[in-house]
């Protein structure tokens, strides 16, 4: 038998010339080429490649060669490729016609990788048949088995916590209450400011400069109207002068409440706005008068104010009622107070969430929650939430970040999926087919749907995780992106790409156990034999179980009987 030399790598071919066959009548010569040696474990597959030939006269013209190669494992047990059957020009049968000048051929045969391959050898076992002849012969060892590095993938799915978070420190808002006048006055009654709404709304400025409280007026706008009967210009001014009143008297009030900002003139923002046809439109809607639609139809058909009115005067019996229902109502100015509400502190979202949590609202627990660090306060948070807000899906997929970052897989698969019943995007799609990869070991098409269906970084590196248990190491490559890790380092080893294997290992400065032992790989597949001992010894120093595996690993194959190679177990 002629064994050429090859590198671990791409393994050079294998020439095998069988010459025991020489002695048998049936059979002369078969040479092999093995194109790959060892055997790669590729998608969960194995797959052997022979590039064979007859050589002249080398299968009787009426004999009938069933060729199997069997992979011997470690462990006794024997698994064998698929069969293929040559024949000679004169034998029966339905097999591959050799004829008397000789044949090449190309055999390829897939098999289910199994655990007891990871040790063992190839041989072909040839079952010569010539009438009532049969001849059995046994190759001898084409090939080594079996190169398993796919699996030093380790599921290290990435999952996506939510920074969605509404809460605003300072919020602003307005309070609102209304001041009536009698017809064509303009000056503020004391019965008015004794109204509810607009003693309501002086208490409301006076509790702002209370000690400790969170309001802050920032302004107020005085809106103010007439009534749309009589003259447009005279309406105009009362309207005007209306605001002014009500504004001298808020002026007063803020002195005896000693409210500083209110003292001043330029606090206010006096807004006139005249004639109020849209309120008189709005009140005289509200109304069941059988007129209704009439009055309303003026409205819509009758640009001219003045006009309006006069047709609207016209209407005796309905004009008596609005005097009555709908024109005082319109005889008014709005005080609207704007202010901020200030929200807690940091330091104090961070000790209420932690001692009376049922005081806060849902955005100021997640505010808190996201400030944290310490993932157990995290998760008290997130659970506390989940009591009080229990239909909000960010709390549910982050208290599933939190359980998976620290190693609670089960939880985080509930939690995700409890998220998932409350909404469908992408990050939620995500972690739920995250954390199902991880339990599961490999990855089934609810699991990569999923993922698809995210179109997130994390998941298009999850992506990339599936197409290396899948064997496709170039398509791995490019979903895993930007984001290097371990895995990165061993789609570019599979997929032959040494130095960029290389390059994120040392650019994320791994020094774990893991990544040296794929040092050591890249130093076997590159002959480096340097690289190989020193990245070996330091992946032991720290993982001493790796031992077991190197020195079964045919990555190392030809370092099998090196000194120092062995020197390490």
């Amino acid at each position: 038998m002629k064994t050429n030399n090859f590198n671990i790598n791409y393994i050079a071919i294998i020439a095998l010339l069988f010459t025991i066959f020489s002695s048998c009548s049936m059979i002369k010569e078969l040479e092999y080429e093995v194109t790959q040696n060892p055997l790669h474990m590729k998608g969960g597959d194995v797959t052997l490649q022979i590039n064979g030939k007859f050589i002249e006269k080398g299968l009787n013209a009426k004999a009938v060669a069933e060729i199997t190669p069997i992979f011997f494992c470690k462990d006794g047990n024997e698994i064998p490729f698929q069969t293929e059957i040559y024949q000679g020009p004169k034998a029966a049968g339905n097999g591959k016609v050799v004829p008397s000048t000789g044949l090449p051929f190309s055999y390829t045969s897939t098999i289910p990788y199994q655990k007891s391959m990871e040790e063992g050898e190839v041989m072909v076992k040839v079952v010569v048949k010539m009438g009532s002849k049969t001849e059995d012969i046994m190759s001898p060892k084409i090939a080594d088995g079996t190169i398993i590095t796919s699996k030093l993938i380790v599921l290290d799915d990435q999952v996506i916590s939510s920074s969605e978070c509404n809460f605003k420190r300072i919020n602003s808002f307005e309070k609102s209450a209304t001041i009536n006048f009698r017809k064509g006055k303009h000056n503020v009654s004391s019965k008015e400011l004794k109204d509810s709404d607009v003693k309501n709304l002086l208490s409301f400025i006076s509790s702002s400069m209370e000690e400790g409280s969170r309001t802050e007026i920032k302004s107020i706008q005085i809106s103010s109207f007439a009534s749309p009967e009589g003259e447009v210009d005279l309406n105009d001014n009362l309207a005007q002068d209306r605001g002014n009143s009500t504004m001298k008297s808020l002026v007063s009030k803020s002195r005896r409440m000693k409210f500083d900002a209110g003292k001043e003139t330029s606090f206010y923002n006096v807004v006139s706005k005249g004639e109020d046809w849209e309120g008189f439109k709005t009140e005289v809607s509200k109304t069941d008068n059988e007129d209704k639609d009439l009055i309303l139809r003026v409205l819509q058909m009758t640009p001219d104010l003045n006009k309006r009115e006069k047709e609207i005067r016209n209407m005796a019996k309905s004009y008596a009622f609005l005097e009555k229902k709908v024109l005082p109502q319109l005889r008014r100015s709005i005080l609207t107070v704007n202010y901020d509400q200030v929200g807690y502190s940091d330091d104090e979202l961070k000790n209420l969430v932690a001692t009376n949590p049922d005081t806060l609202s849902l955005e100021e627990i997640i505010k808190a929650t996201l400030n944290e660090q310490d993932m157990n306060t995290q998760l008290k948070n997130y659970n506390n939430a989940a009591r009080i807000y229990p239909n909000d899906w960010r709390i549910k997929n982050n208290t599933g970040y939190i359980m998976y970052m620290m190693g609670d897989n089960d939880g985080a698969t509930k939690s995700f999926e409890e998220a998932l019943a409350i909404t469908d995007n992408k990050t939620v799609s995500n972690n739920v087919a995250a954390a199902k990869h991880v339990s599961n070991g490999k990855s089934t098409d609810e699991i990569k749907s999923l993922f698809e269906s995210s179109n997130t970084a994390e998941s298009k590196y999850n992506i990339g995780l599936i197409q290396i248990e899948e064997g496709k190491y170039e398509e791995s490559i490019t979903s895993m992106g930007d984001t290097k890790s371990n895995n990165y380092a061993l789609a570019n080893i599979l997929a032959e790409h040494y130095d960029a294997a290389l390059d994120a290992i040392d650019d994320l400065d791994l020094k774990n156990a893991k990544s040296h032992y794929l040092k050591a790989i890249i130093g076997a597949r590159t002959s480096n034999t340097e690289m190989v001992m020193e990245n070996l010894k330091i992946s032991f120093e720290k993982d001493a179980s790796l031992k077991d595996k190197a020195k079964k690993d045919r990555e190392f194959i030809k370092f099998f009987e090196n000194s120092d190679f062995l020197a390490m177990f």
